[in-house]
């Protein structure tokens, strides 16, 4: 891979994660006053802002379809100057993952994005998931690397779940009752909490904001083992951008939530395509990869944003897979003079 390549990616990681630090600082006044869309709507202002003063061409393939009067960053959308020798690249965002989290006031909302640089003449960096909802497996790097010495037979979301568990346990050196298995708390994942119950394991449920808890496996200090669940496909997504910095592994299958939406899938995608069994190289081609959140509200991921006096306190994570370099950025912001550029009145706006 050329420096060329490289340098852009280490000349514009930060400008994502200076996208996401302001679209929490611009949501975390929503925070508990029930007003989901106004939030979003903040966050995404916010995240607008910074790239219309970044020389890039940037698309959003993946992210929210359009929504009749609904403020956001959707699908096809672009963000950067695009002037014509920018880097291009694709972009994956939710401006807030757990809308309904920061909404009703609680921990586990935070701002995300990934990236992957698409070169010259290349297509895509990131595979696009039409439909609305996936299967979902994370695991961390341990478990990974069990899989590749050939300790324990490769894991995936063609094996029932429980022994899914067996073996992540042996991997962990764990007894399965000591796992800890984080579910999205849907109907539709009854059958995963079910499961992780009957085996004796320690079940944490979430509200909403699934990306965090698919990411916490790969941390060394979240506590977390394995996550497994239905929620999003544009959350697995950026899930995988940074499993592949982490060195963690996600495995996603699409999974249409009635026979009408199949019927309509099958219209741009194949039987095979449907049933395809994704993982993290899948997902993402080639090397790049891009990922950054910032806390809103406390997650397994990182702490939410701390208001004090005149000053706000935010982190942030920032990983490249080309590198596998991991940053944790604590910022301390001073309110007095901290200013967020907003594309609604396309100025600087006090925080």
């Amino acid at each position: 891979m050329s420096s060329t390549f490289q340098d852009t990616e280490r000349n514009i990681e930060f400008e994502f994660v200076r996208a996401t630090e302001n679209a929490a600082l611009n949501s975390i006044h929503w925070l508990g006053r029930g007003n989901k869309e106004a939030a979003d709507a903040a966050a995404c202002d916010a995240i607008n802002g910074v790239f219309d003063n970044v020389d890039i061409r940037g698309e959003v393939v993946i992210g929210e379809g359009i929504k009749d009067n609904a403020p956001g960053i959707f699908l096809g959308d672009k963000l950067g100057k695009w002037s014509e020798n920018a880097p291009r690249f694709d972009i994956a965002l939710d401006p807030i993952d757990g809308t309904s989290n920061i909404a009703k006031g609680l921990p586990n909302s935070i701002s995300v994005m990934a990236a992957t640089h698409v070169p010259e003449g290349s297509t895509r960096g990131m595979i696009h998931i039409p439909s609305f909802y996936c299967e979902k497996l994370a695991y961390g790097p341990a478990v990974r690397e069990a899989i590749a010495a050939t300790r324990i037979p490769p894991v995936s979301l063609l094996m029932d779940f429980a022994e899914v568990m067996t073996y992540a346990a042996a991997a962990l050196n764990k007894r399965i009752s000591d796992l800890v298995i984080v579910v999205l708390d849907r109907p539709r994942n009854q059958k995963y909490v079910e499961i992780v119950r009957s085996q004796g394991a320690a079940l944490r449920l979430i509200s909403d904001g699934d990306i965090a808890a698919a990411v916490a496996p790969s941390l060394p200090d979240s506590g977390v083992d394995l996550y497994i669940g239905i929620g999003g496909a544009p959350e697995g997504i950026l899930t995988a951008a940074a499993l592949k910095a982490l060195g963690g592994e996600l495995h996603l299958r699409m999974w249409p939530r009635d026979e009408p939406e199949r019927t309509e899938l099958l219209k741009s995608v194949s039987e095979a395509d449907l049933a395809r069994h994704y993982d993290t190289d899948g997902l993402l081609l080639g090397e790049s990869a891009i990922f950054c959140a910032t806390g809103i509200s406390d997650s397994p991921l990182l702490p939410g944003v701390k208001l004090v006096g005149n000053t706000a306190t935010t982190h942030s994570i920032l990983m490249r897979a080309r590198s596998q370099t991991v940053r944790y950025i604590r910022a301390v912001h001073n309110l007095t003079n901290k200013t967020i550029h907003l594309r609604s009145i396309d100025r600087e706006s006090g925080v």
